[in-house]
């Protein structure tokens, strides 16, 4: 049951009250002065405190002001008691951050009533800090797994840059964990309290661009039958986390860009600007320098955009943190599963870190989250895991040979695919298959590697099979 606190210098105004709270089932204590109250804050840490505005020595504003910067976060929500004459200093109250305000003399009802709407608001706050501290404990820097030197690289500089508003840029393939960085970078930062909101340029239509961005009022087009808030209104001083920027179509591009510029958004068919202070962090797997050479993006925007620019390994190039992710991930779903299963075999340790990893950690997160829902021993052993591997026989029937002078990974990957296509006779389905890929990391890499060839890319629009 939630604690109140009744503050008032009058003796029987101070017992009514906490009797009526007390037959309602409320922990009640009481303080006869300003002074009193604060030794009672410490020692109770109330949810609502219902305080006279006039009182001998420090009064209720007084009071108020005290209690909010000493007491602990959240602090107890305030409710002013006033005679009818001093209504003006009430609202003055409730400006400097008071719940609500009654009149002497109180009724029962809308005491209750004023109440138990304070009990519920500092439930809600209390929720929302122990939010904030989950976000912060599961997005802490410090809890980034990676002790290979470009992870080790890539999260000093994420310590450094948490703490400014600075733009970043962070490249990585595709499933490397670029959203947890950004994350990352949005929990740590004075802005952790603000919203933080995701958008995935690569899945939005490009005439939907704008109005997802800016908003629109009624009637700007055809459907727009009431207001609607953009993402930059809707995370203002919080973070927008622009995923696939290389996606970004020219046009937006340039609006972008103005945003960035002058701090300030227009929604369609509005004609007024709207002020925004939004962290903007964004993320691509592509070669932005050579899209720029393209004419694809915007060499003033690019530049803005990578104030501070984060690069983040493939998990092919930080093998030796595979035992110790694949160890996290198995505890997480052990504990989303109810299961107890105690580790790893080393035999199928040292086949998750000879494995090549297309997919990057998303990959081996579904490897490890298959393996425990599947596993009915205490250990996760080879058999468990070795279906979803490409393992060395495959490797060995497409007949490649290691040059003395190293390789090029992108050309391996592509030849081992373009041999896998050959002779799955064009299904892609089946060719993901004799790799031990799933379809759609087949086909998200088959693309990238032949993003210059559209015809290649033509001749394998199959579907899984069913």
């Amino acid at each position: 049951m939630a604690v109140i606190l009744v503050v008032d210098d009058e003796r029987l105004q101070r017992d009514i009250v906490k009797t009526i709270l007390d037959d309602e089932g409320y922990e009640t204590y009481t303080a006869a002065s300003g002074e009193e109250a604060l030794k009672t804050v410490k020692k109770y840490n109330p949810d609502v405190m219902l305080t006279d505005l006039k009182m001998e020595g420090m009064d209720g504003i007084e009071l108020l002001d005290a209690v909010q910067k000493d007491s602990l976060s959240p602090s107890p929500t305030m409710i002013i008691v006033t005679a009818h004459g001093t209504i003006s200093s009430a609202v003055e109250a409730m400006k400097k951050g008071a719940f609500d305000y009654l009149t002497k003399p109180l009724n029962k009802d809308s005491l209750l009533m004023t109440v138990r709407r304070a009990v519920e608001r500092t439930e809600l706050l209390k929720e929302n800090v122990q939010l904030q501290r989950e976000l912060y404990d599961r997005f802490r820097i410090e809890g980034i797994i990676g002790k290979s030197g470009q992870m080790q690289e890539a999260v000093n500089i994420m310590k450094k840059v948490s703490q400014s508003s600075a733009t970043v840029l962070i490249r990585g393939e595709s499933g490397t964990g670029k959203e947890l960085v950004a994350r990352a970078i949005h929990y740590n930062s004075p802005r952790r309290s603000r919203p933080f909101t995701a958008l995935n340029c690569a899945a939005i239509p490009e005439n939907l661009f704008e109005s997802e961005l800016f908003g629109y009022e009624p009637g700007a087009f055809t459907g727009a039958l009431s207001r609607k808030i953009g993402l930059f209104e809707a995370t203002n001083h919080g973070a927008l986390f622009l995923d696939e920027i290389g996606d970004l179509p020219l046009m937006m591009q340039s609006k972008l860009l103005r945003v960035l510029q002058d701090k300030e958004i227009r929604r369609l068919g509005g004609k007024d600007p709207i002020k925004v202070d939004v962290r903007i962090i964004t993320a691509t797997n592509k070669d932005i320098e050579k899209e720029l050479a393209k004419g694809n993006f915007r060499e003033e925007l690019y530049y803005r955009l990578k104030v501070v620019t984060i690069d983040l390994p493939s998990l092919r190039d930080r093998k030796s943190d595979i035992p110790e992710l694949s160890g996290f991930f198995l505890n997480r779903y052990n504990r989303e599963f109810g299961k107890r299963i105690k580790g790893i075999d080393p035999t199928a340790i040292k086949a998750l870190v000879e494995y090549t990893w297309p997919g990057n950690i998303r990959q081996l997160e579904s490897v490890i989250e298959r393996a425990v829902i599947m596993s009915d021993s205490e250990t996760i052993a080879l058999r468990d895991i070795k279906s979803e591997l490409r393992t060395a026989e495959t490797v060995v029937a497409f007949d490649f040979d290691l040059p003395d002078g190293g390789i090029n990974f992108e050309e391996l990957e592509k030849d081992l695919m373009e041999k896998a296509m050959k002779r799955a006779n064009g299904v892609m389905a089946k060719a993901a298959k004799l790799l031990g890929m799933s379809y759609k990391t087949f086909w998200y890499r088959w693309e990238k590697l032949n993003s210059d060839n559209p015809a290649s890319n033509r001749e394998t629009t199959d579907q899984p099979d069913k």
